[in-house]
């Protein structure tokens, strides 16, 4: 039964992006390759009193083409987020749920990530409780908060009968509801699962919340662009950021079967806890060298089949030198300095529990075209950080096999392998 569930190969179909740095796939692609920062000054709320007053914002986003008018005030600004996302995914990989027959829809699932859910909408709903402001609440301000109420949003608008689970498992969350998707087909339960991530932090409290922790940067409100720093010397902390980063997965043999562009396959996923501190690494690397190790075993690969690696990166003292430390040790020291790598978050930011969906989206844009992404504010390395992250240009790279990789909070560490397929 082992056996025969991983040799069931399940592929990327579609891909919809709302990202700070570019809403749809092609304005994400461009962007990215470009090096072109989405981080802003905040404007969805009044940051001048607090340390820190930049985050990876989706700016000129129309929620209202998503969520009608009356029905914003009950929902999460994820859902807009989502909704689009995963039309564009749906879309692009030529699928129109709506005219689905009944049977395909039931095997059809949504699984998708989110680190914080509705949080910024709870958030809301007390701020009106505590100033008395009972009329103004939603009606709706119970399941609406409640982080599983995301995906039975997407399985009512577009039809699908599917599961329909929503996994938080913090920065690490849309990695492993990618991997869980995958699984259930490789299971034959489902053939297609809509999944990736989405995420909408950006609120007063939980700015207040991550500054209390002191992680994130309060040295670049006057160049919001220049804020976000993997891997730099000067690094003092994350961006703050959202956004939505959908894909449709489906088994090999049925996206053939249906005449479907086939954007890349998951072909390893690996998972391991370091069993540590609620937010602290481990400073030896261990564990996230060994989620990155059991997805290249899944996949049949050794270091020597790595054409890039995507990173987590997020701009912290500790992170970054850990995730370079694991690098070595899952590549082999030599190895690791001969593989290109980048950071998306240089970019955009940290969107929390999308982020492992985002750097899927980069790593599929790189696949693709070509041509790697650059981790862009890289101008004097740490010198505990001595690998090849491309910095602040991109460069061209034809890639078979990538590595996604992604660090949470708890010590989870989680890591999937993509290959392309010709």
């Amino acid at each position: 039964m082992r056996e025969h569930i991983l040799t069931r190969r399940c592929v990327i179909t579609g891909m919809g992006v709302v990202s700070p740095n570019g809403t749809g796939a092609d304005a994400f692609e461009h962007a990215v390759l470009e090096g072109r920062s989405g981080v802003k000054r905040i404007s969805r709320f009044d940051s001048s009193e607090i340390e820190v007053q930049i985050a990876g914002e989706v700016s000129n986003f129309d929620e209202l083409a998503w969520v009608e008018k009356k029905e914003r005030k009950h929902v999460s600004r994820i859902l807009p987020f989502a909704l689009c996302a995963a039309s564009e995914a749906l879309a692009s990989a030529g699928l129109d749920s709506a005219s689905l027959p009944v049977e395909e829809r039931r095997r059809f699932g949504v699984i998708m990530g989110t680190g914080g859910g509705s949080q910024e909408f709870t958030e809301e709903q007390y701020r009106l409780y505590f100033h008395g402001q009972l009329s103004k609440m939603s009606l709706f301000c119970v399941p609406s908060t409640v982080m599983g109420g995301i995906s039975s949003e997407l399985n009512v608008r577009f039809g699908l009968r599917g599961p329909s689970h929503v996994i938080t498992t913090g920065c690490t969350s849309s990695t492993d509801a990618m991997a869980y998707a995958v699984r259930q087909i490789q299971s034959e339960r489902l053939d297609m699962v809509l999944t990736g991530g989405a995420d909408a932090p950006i609120s007063l409290g939980t700015v207040k919340g991550f500054i209390l922790m002191r992680i994130l940067t309060e040295g670049w409100n006057a160049e919001p662009e220049k804020g976000s720093r993997p891997f730099s010397a000067d690094r003092d902390g994350f961006v703050l950021a959202e956004g939505a980063w959908m894909f449709v997965v489906e088994e090999y043999e049925h996206a053939r079967a249906r005449g479907a562009t086939i954007l890349a396959e998951v072909c390893g996923y690996g998972s391991t806890c370091e069993a540590f501190h609620r937010v602290r690494l481990m400073e030896c690397g261990e564990e996230p060298a060994r989620a990155i190790g059991l997805a290249m075993q899944q996949a049949g690969i050794g270091p020597e089949n790595v054409d890039y690696v995507n990173l987590h990166g997020t701009s912290t003292q500790l992170n970054d030198r850990i995730e370079t430390r694991a690098l070595k040790l899952a590549l082999g020291d030599e190895r690791a300095r001969h593989v290109p790598m980048s950071a998306l978050k240089s970019q955009i930011g940290h969107p929390q529990g999308a982020c492992g969906a985002a750097g899927v989206a980069a790593t599929l844009v790189a696949m693709r075209t070509g041509q790697i992404p650059p981790t862009i504010n890289l101008e004097d390395p740490d010198k505990d950080c001595d690998l090849d992250y491309v910095p602040q240009a991109g460069r061209k790279k034809q890639i078979e096999h990538a590595v996604c990789n992604c660090i949470a909070f708890g010590s989870k560490n989680s890591a999937l392998v993509l290959r392309k397929v010709s």
